[in-house]
C-alpha cells in the first residue's frame, strides 16, 4: 500500500473541547535542518535507529510471535508477555517519519506488519500474541496485573493514530478500534471495571477520541483512570504502589511506584483534565509534579532510583551510582511535561522537557544510533559488574526492549514539540536550527531559526516580512542572563511566563537572542545525602561528567576532586567525541587504592594538582569505551 503524506497533527492533538493555554502546531509547521543538533538526531534516527529496530524485531522473535499465532512459524514464543508493544512503537516511529519526510522506505515492512497483525486478530477483535499463542494460562483480559494487554493495546492505538494522522492510512486504525470495542464490552461501563497493571491505555484512548470524535473512547479512558487506585490488580510481592493501584490518583500526594507507570498515568490524567476540567485532578497533577521535579529527579532529568522495582524512592533518595533512571521514564516525563505545558503555557514545563531531552534521553543512544542504555546511572565505578538492564556500556537490544523503540518514536516526532500557538501567535520552546510557520496554510510566512544550540547561546530568528503575529521565545530557567537585538538594535522586550514577547509588527527583519552559556557548578540539596560534599558541572542545559578516558595515566576517576571555586572553560571535543568539552582548572587528586576501607585516621593520602580535568557532556559518556564515569565530583 502506498502511503500518502498529509499535513496533519502530531502525537498530541486537541479536540474542540480541549482546555489549553497553547496548542500544538500543525505537523510540518516546524522543520529542523539537518546540520542542527535536533535535526541531525532525527537524521540519525531515520537512517540508523529505525532500520535497526526493524531488524531487531525479527532477530528478537517479536515478529515470529505474531507468525506463530497464524501458523506461519513454529518457533517458541520469545520475549516478555508485552513484546508486541515493541512492534507497535516501531510502527509509530515509522508513521511519524513518513509524515515528516514522505519516505517510502518503510512501505514494504509496514504493509507486511499491518497485514500480519490483521491475520492475528481474533474474530472478536482481540490481539495479543502471548495470550493467543497459548503462553498465558488465563483467558483474555482476565489477569491484567502482569499481562500488559491494555498496555500493548495502548501502543497499538498510538501507532494506528499516527498512521491515520501522518500518512492518511486507516487500515490499522480500523482493526484497532475493533479491539477497543471488545475492551469496552469486557471492561467498560457494563464490564468488570478492572485496570491493567501498567498504565498507558489512558492517554492512547484519549488520543483515539481526538482522532475519531467518538466520545466513548474518552469515557473509557476516564473510567480506567477513575478505577485505578482501588486495588483491583491483586496483591503482589511488589505491592500496590508498584502498579499505581494503591490509592485513587486524586488523593495521591507524591510520586511513587514504578517510574514509567507513574509518569504514563500522569500523562493520561493530564490529557483527561485537558478535556474534562477537574480541580481535584489538577491539584493531584501539581502535587505529583512537585514531588517528581523537586524531590525525586536526578540532575540529568533521570527518574527512578531503585533497581528492584524500577521505582521512585523516598524524597532525595537519589544515589548516582545505583541510579536506575530508565530511558522510558525520561521519555514519559517529557511527554507528561508537554501536556502540562499545553495546559498552562508555563516555561517551567518546557525547561524540564529540555533537561530530560539533552541529558537522560540523549544519553540513551550511542553515536552509532544502534546501541542504547536501558538504565542511565550518574556514576560508573571501575570494575562495574554489568547487569542486563544496567550494563557497563550500551547494547544493541534488550530482552525487555521497551526503550529503543520508544526513543525511535519520540525522535521521529520531536519537531512537533518545538513550538505551539495561541490566538495571538507562536511560542518557541525548544531551540534548534529550523524553519517555523507563523500562521496556518501552505503559503504561511515562516521564521528561519539559525543556532548552534546547545553549544552556543545565540538564537537568530530571521523573517522574510514584518512579524505577522506575536512571537514568544523561551528564556530557559537555567540562564543567568541574556541580551536581545531586534533588527540589529539592542532591545528589552517584555517577559511573561518565562517568554520574551515580541508583538506583531514589532520586528521587521530579525530577532537575536543571546543566552549566557557560561559553565556553572551545581550543588545538591542538603538532604541529597548520596551527593553531599560533591558538585556537578552544567553549561546551559547540558550536564557534564568526568570519564576515565580523559585522565592522565595513573589517575583514577574515583579519586578526582573538584574545588567549588574551580575555573571552568570551554575546550575542544576530545578524540572520539563530537561535542565541546569543558576544562576544569585547579582539580586535585589522591590515590586511595591502598587506603583501608575504614580507619580512625582522619587524614587523607597526599594530593597532587592536575593541570586540568576534562569534562564531557553526560549524554556522550561511554561512546569511546566502557570506563569509569561520574557526574557528581567530590570537592575535597
Amino acid at each position: 500500500m502506498q502511503t500518502v503524506v498529509s499535513e496533519t497533527r502530531g502525537p498530541v492533538a486537541l479536540s474542540a473541547f480541549s482546555r489549553v493555554t497553547v496548542a500544538p502546531l500543525v505537523r510540518g509547521a516546524v522543520s529542523f535542518t539537518p546540520e542542527g543538533f535536533l535535526g541531525s538526531w532525527q537524521t540519525l534516527n531515520t537512517n540508523k535507529t529505525i532500520p535497526h529496530c526493524i531488524d531487531q524485531l525479527e532477530a528478537s522473535g517479536v515478529i515470529d510471535n505474531f507468525r506463530r499465532v497464524t501458523g506461519e512459524s513454529d518457533a517458541p514464543f520469545r520475549g516478555f508477555p508485552f513484546a508486541d508493544s515493541d512492534a507497535y512503537k516501531v510502527l509509530e516511529a515509522i508513521a511519524w517519519e513518513v509524515g515528516r519526510t514522505g519516505t517510502t522506505d518503510y512501505d514494504e515492512f509496514t504493509d507486511f506488519m499491518i497485514g500480519l497483525i490483521a491475520r492475528v486478530q481474533a474474530d472478536d477483535g482481540y490481539i495479543n500474541t502471548w495470550v493467543q499463542g497459548g503462553e498465558s494460562p488465563d483467558r483474555p483480559l482476565t489477569a491484567m496485573r502482569w499481562s500488559h494487554e491494555l498496555y500493548c493495546l495502548g501502543h497499538l492505538i498510538q501507532a494506528a493514530v499516527a498512521f491515520s494522522r501522518a500518512a492518511g492510512r486507516r487500515d490499522l486504525l480500523e482493526l484497532t478500534i475493533r479491539y477497543v470495542d471488545l475492551v469496552e464490552r469486557e471492561l467498560g461501563f457494563e464490564g468488570r471495571g478492572d485496570v491493567d497493571g501498567h498504565p498507558e491505555i489512558e492517554t492512547a484512548l484519549i488520543e483515539l477520541w481526538r482522532e475519531t470524535n467518538e466520545q466513548r473512547f474518552l469515557a473509557l479512558a476516564g473510567r480506567f483512570i477513575d478505577e485505578r487506585g482501588h486495588k483491583t490488580v491483586g496483591q503482589d510481592r511488589l505491592g500496590y504502589e508498584y502498579f499505581l493501584d494503591h490509592e485513587p490518583i486524586r488523593e495521591v500526594t507524591e510520586a511513587t511506584g514504578h517510574a514509567v507507570r507513574q509518569l504514563y498515568l500522569a500523562a493520561g490524567a493530564a490529557d483527561l483534565e485537558i478535556e474534562q476540567p477537574d480541580p481535584a485532578l489538577e491539584g493531584a497533577l501539581q502535587r505529583i509534579w512537585d514531588s517528581v521535579h523537586h524531590q525525586k529527579m536526578y540532575i540529568t532529568g533521570g527518574l527512578g532510583s531503585r533497581h528492584r522495582d524500577e521505582s521512585f524512592g523516598d524524597p532525595y533518595e537519589l544515589p548516582p551510582d545505583r541510579a536506575y533512571s530508565e530511558t522510558c521514564a525520561a521519555i514519559a516525563n517529557f511527554m507528561w511535561n508537554w501536556r502540562m505545558l499545553l495546559r498552562s503555557g508555563q516555561s517551567r514545563f518546557a525547561d524540564e522537557m529540555e533537561r530530560g531531552l539533552y541529558n537522560a534521553i540523549a544519553a540513551s543512544t550511542a553515536l552509532s544510533g544502534t546501541e542504547f542504555f536501558y538504565a542511565n546511572p550518574l556514576q560508573l565505578r571501575e570494575g562495574h559488574r554489568s547487569e542486563e538492564n544496567a550494563p557497563a556500556g550500551r547494547t544493541s537490544w534488550y530482552s525487555c526492549a521497551c526503550c529503543p523503540p520508544n526513543l525511535a518514536r519520540l525522535i521521529a516526532s520531536i519537531d512537533t514539540y518545538a513550538a505551539t500557538r495561541d490566538e495571538r501567535g507562536v511560542q518557541v520552546h525548544l531551540y534548534g536550527s529550523a524553519s517555523i510557520a507563523l500562521t496556518d496554510g501552505p503559503d504561511a510566512p515562516r521564521a528561519l531559526v539559525r543556532t548552534d544550540y546547545p553549544w552556543d547561546g545565540r538564537v537568530a530568528v530571521s523573517l522574510d516580512q514584518p512579524l505577522p503575529v506575536e512571537l514568544r521565545l523561551r528564556v530557559p530557567g537555567w540562564t543567568t542572563g541574556y541580551t536581545v537585538l531586534v533588527d540589529g538594535a539592542p532591545a528589552h522586550p517584555t517577559v511573561e511566563g518565562g517568554y520574551l514577547v515580541f508583538p506583531a509588527r514589532s520586528v521587521v527583519h530579525s530577532v537575536e537572542l543571546d543566552l549566557d552559556l557560561r559553565p556553572v557548578i551545581e550543588h545538591p540539596h542538603p538532604r541529597l545525602d548520596a551527593s553531599r560534599g560533591a558538585v556537578a558541572v552544567r553549561r546551559g542545559p547540558i550536564v557534564y561528567c568526568l570519564e576515565q578516558d580523559d585522565l592522565p595515566e595513573g589517575v583514577h576517576a574515583q579519586d578526582v576532586y573538584l574545588p567549588e571555586t574551580a575555573a571552568l572553560e570551554v575546550a575542544p571535543a576530545p578524540e572520539g567525541l563530537d561535542t565541546p568539552a569543558l576544562s576544569a582548572r585547579g582539580a586535585a587528586v589522591r590515590d586511595s587504592s591502598d587506603c583501608p576501607i575504614y580507619s580512625t585516621d582522619p587524614g587523607l593520602p597526599a594530593e597532587r594538582e592536575l593541570d586540568a580535568v576534562t569534562l564531557v557532556p553526560y549524554f556522550r559518556w561511554g561512546n569511546r569505551r566502557q570506563a569509569a564515569m561520574r557526574v557528581w565530583i567530590p570537592t575535597r
